[in-house]
């Protein structure tokens, strides 16, 4: 069973949420925000980015006072409305895919429960940055992006109401992603969603494990307060979620030969030299390399995958226990300053500059999918680190849960 609820949204004026609308805080340097709000007093990234602007702090928690003080003085100053209860269906549509989730609070006890799956451990700096930030925030401001499955009738029943209703915000973005939102307030229809997911037993974290992390916390430590139990979560259909490959790049300091590099990797993969000026990987268990300036395909031999073993048989668990370990000795991916992630929203051309410039060696992936994801989350089990780069990214700023 999972609980959802409706909240009393804040979210932007129709005419200022251009404006506010902004990517989430971890997919930009503090550098690349302040480019971002240069002439925008009220771009969201204020808020959800504040070490711009505060760039000496006096203490550990200056940097989220500023953080709250300005989300304080945007909704005194009426940048924001608030709703009343609600839920919400916020559409996204790139050159990738179209999606439509539910905006709605979920249950903090349920992912302490592990009902709201996760796939990836958090680290503590990084949640305890997001524990601060909701504390002196007073509020969830950007949705946990979570996945549902088997509930045909709510996917149904979302494709119908945007098709007859009026959006509050249809906007796109500088990226070409196009925003809508849609306001359901009948408590009827409330009503029946919310039934609706009380039938399904479990949803996934797709995106957000450390604000997830987070949240549940802050719930923990105001247990009399019944608002800060729920966060807020836009879920969405599994099979409208677009996962791009997310790929590799590396220093080459192995000190092995060409030959004897390519000697090991044929025992353990088929290894075919491609025309192409970049490979990008067709199918599972197929990777594409770069080496001194030649594209590759390796294709891993089946008896080095264990498909019983749901992290395992992942296409970045074969390259890092396969190629990273054994022959780069990386054994801490997250952290080896040896490598570097090239999401697949910048292309496979990516890997070509970067290794033309600093790095030696690049390998494209096949994306892993969603199926893969839950199959992790529901053995329990912990993804290799990024192993998923989803497109488009949800906005923040558009709703926020105040908590007090």
């Amino acid at each position: 069973m999972v609980a959802i609820r409706p909240f009393c949204a804040f979210r932007p004026q129709a005419d200022l949420v251009t404006k506010v609308a902004a990517l989430p805080y971890d997919v930009m340097n503090t550098e690349e925000a302040r480019v971002c709000v240069e002439g925008n007093p009220y771009s969201f990234l204020h808020i959800d980015k504040p070490e711009m602007h505060v760039t000496n702090p006096k203490d550990d928690t200056e940097v989220f006072r500023f953080a709250g003080d300005t989300l304080k003085r945007m909704i005194n100053e009426g940048v924001f409305v608030q709703d009343e209860p609600s839920l919400y269906i916020y559409g996204l549509t790139n050159a990738y895919t179209s999606q439509y989730g539910l905006v709605c609070c979920v249950s903090a006890k349920e992912y302490d429960e592990g009902i709201i799956k996760k796939h990836e451990n958090t680290r503590t700096d990084k949640e305890q940055d997001r524990i601060n930030h909701v504390t002196f925030c007073n509020a969830h401001t950007g949705p946990i992006f979570l996945a549902y499955k088997d509930l045909d009738l709510v996917t149904l029943w979302m494709k119908e109401y945007v098709s007859t209703q009026a959006p509050l915000y249809d906007f796109t973005s500088d990226d070409g992603v196009r925003h809508e939102v849609y306001k359901v307030n009948h408590p009827e229809t409330i009503k029946n969603i919310v039934t609706a997911f009380e039938h399904t037993d479990a949803l996934y974290i797709a995106d957000g494990h450390h604000r997830a992390a987070a949240a549940a916390s802050v719930a923990r430590t105001h247990l009399k307060n019944e608002e800060s139990q729920y966060f807020l979560a836009t879920v969405f259909p599994k099979e409208q979620l677009y996962i791009m490959d997310y790929n590799r790049v590396l220093k080459d300091e192995s000190g092995l030969s060409e030959k004897d590099f390519f000697d090991y990797l044929s025992k353990k993969f088929v290894v075919e030299a491609v025309a192409e000026d970049v490979y990008r990987p067709i199918e599972r268990h197929t990777f594409g390399m770069r080496y001194n300036k030649k594209w590759y395909k390796l294709s891993i031999k089946p008896e080095f995958v264990d498909e019983s073993d749901p992290v395992a048989c992942l296409d970045v668990a074969l390259l890092q226990d396969n190629v990273l370990s054994p022959v780069f000795h990386i054994q801490d991916p997250k952290n080896d300053k040896r490598i570097d992630f090239i999401g697949g929203i910048r292309g496979l051309e990516e890997l070509n500059r970067r290794t033309d410039e600093d790095m030696d060696i690049a390998f494209s992936m096949y994306p892993t999918s969603m199926d893969e994801l839950i199959a992790v989350a529901d053995a329990k089990l912990l993804m290799p680190p990024k192993s998923t780069w989803f497109e488009p990214k949800l906005r923040s700023g558009i709703f926020i849960h105040v908590i007090e």
